[in-house]
């Protein structure tokens, strides 16, 4: 149960005004500095990382992997890069932590403290991201309700045989949506492809080929055949899918080259677009949307 935070004393007796910089924070804020700090050198001395490298071949792999080159005359006692990823700052910091969740992913190691204390702090200190379903790296928050929504529309697509691999696709375009380094491209695409994944059965189920531009020109032909569960007030129930659907299809900037720069998808484009592909893949799962005889 989601519940509004409490004011702080000042706030409540007056003493200060109410402002609006309680969050959520991007980037790293002064109050979760030494806090983020503290998780990374706590993370890293768990030895659940012991059976994978020899002393410190873990922090030197995480530096390499981030770029981040220890000073050239820094006293090399050993402990160069340990300093180097638990004294970082600001993006590079959540670049460290993002990384440190992603190693351990890889190898199977589900340090549940460590997820626990990094979780807590995110919340408490309002920060503007969150560890990620999967644990092996951060994303941005989203309102818990609409995270909620996407998640059973996930599982829904997941146990439904003829979504095919809708949720697959809906789950890689969350995640290049909401995850640490979005990838705008990446998402609206995997979105369409959801969309596609899910609709095949009920819009063009002999089309081998389908793509949501095929759909779309089936359903202009042959609106007849559709049925949805909100009725239309124009008497033409498919208009609303098939609104949504063109909508998403044609709002792709980057999916052709032409004599004019192909413009990407912003990245408010392409999480608005993984929000409507959600909708529609939950429409045709459910059942909203079906194939009349």
């Amino acid at each position: 149960m989601t519940t509004t935070p409490r004011p702080r004393f000042s706030v409540r007796t007056g003493l200060v005004p109410a402002t609006d910089h309680d969050g959520p924070f991007e980037d790293v804020p002064a109050h979760l500095l030494t806090p983020l700090q503290e998780w990374v050198a706590y993370a890293l001395g768990t030895d659940d990382l012991a059976d994978f490298h020899d002393e410190h071949g873990v922090e030197r792999t995480i530096c390499l992997r981030l770029r981040i080159a220890t000073p050239e005359d820094q006293h090399r006692d050993g402990l160069e890069y340990h300093r180097a990823l638990t004294e970082a700052a600001g993006p590079r910091l959540l670049d460290v932590i993002d990384e440190v969740l992603a190693y351990k992913a890889e190898r199977g190691v589900d340090d549940d403290a460590a997820i626990r204390l990094l979780t807590s702090t995110l919340d408490e200190a309002g920060s503007a991201y969150r560890v990620a379903e999967t644990r092996d790296g951060l994303e941005e928050r989203v309102t818990p309700a609409v995270r909620d929504a996407v998640r059973q529309t996930l599982a829904d697509a997941a146990a439904g045989p003829a979504a095919g691999s809708a949720a697959d696709h809906l789950a890689t375009a969350w995640q290049a949506a909401y995850g640490r380094s979005p990838d705008p491209v990446r998402a609206y695409s995997e979105s369409i492809k959801a969309v596609e994944a899910a609709a095949h059965a009920v819009v063009q189920p002999n089309n081998a080929k389908a793509t949501l531009g095929t759909m779309l020109g089936e359903i202009k032909n042959a609106r007849h055949k559709f049925a949805a569960a909100i009725p239309s007030p124009g008497g033409d129930p498919i208009a609303p899918a098939e609104a949504m659907m063109r909508a998403l299809w044609e709002g792709q900037t980057s999916r052709h080259g032409g004599q004019t720069p192909t413009a990407p998808e912003t990245l408010e484009a392409a999480r608005a677009g993984v929000h409507l592909a959600a909708t529609l893949v939950q429409w045709f799962v459910s059942g909203a949307v079906v194939r009349t005889p």
